[in-house]
């Protein structure tokens, strides 16, 4: 029996410095009522989100229509790209997602992040086997998990990504079987 698993990359946020607490912007919770009304008519059995209050808001209003508790899993919030604030984050990101292995000060290589995320989404492929699960996250870790599975989910890949945004992904026994994009911004 097949997995489904609906990535939901967060809505757009208001910036703080405080990442587990940014909340949504006035359009991230505009957007965030778009992504109810997109998966509310899926058959979803499980929701889990990153502990970051902007990727628990966007899924918020599904959880609440369909009476679904949210489970938060650590694993899935943002990596942590450097311990300071970065001069130049498009040329830091495209550093990292050159070089796999390389982190800077305080932060998580592409390697490290992906290997946290992928445990974590590996355990909930085995204890949701056959469901239809939705995961609230954030771009990066997304696609480092999505790359695991496909080599072409990459950083030119997530630079295409929209905020909302939502891929569903099939698995079969564990193997990625299939991805269909979800979201279509009007």
């Amino acid at each position: 029996m097949a997995t489904n698993v609906y990535f939901v990359r967060h809505a757009h946020s208001t910036y703080t410095p405080d990442e587990r607490k940014r909340p949504l912007s006035d359009r991230g919770y505009i957007d965030a009522k778009k992504v109810t009304e997109l998966l509310a008519d899926h058959p979803i059995e499980v929701i889990i989100s990153s502990p970051y209050k902007r990727a628990f808001q966007t899924v918020e209003g599904l959880a609440n229509r369909l009476g679904k508790e949210i489970k938060i899993v650590e694993e899935f919030k943002e990596r942590t790209l450097s311990g300071e604030p970065v001069e130049n984050f498009e040329a830091a990101i495209e550093k990292v997602w050159k070089e796999e292995r390389f982190a800077f000060p305080g932060g998580e290589s592409n390697l490290e992040a992906q290997a946290k995320g992928v445990r974590a989404f590996k355990q909930v492929l085995d204890e949701y086997a056959g469901k239809n699960i939705v995961i609230g996250t954030h771009g990066n870790i997304m696609v480092l998990i999505m790359k695991f599975f496909n080599p072409g989910f990459d950083v030119t890949f997530w630079k295409k990504l929209d905020m909302p945004d939502i891929y569903c992904l099939t698995f079969d026994n564990g193997k990625l079987a299939g991805h269909k994009r979800i979201w279509q911004r009007d």
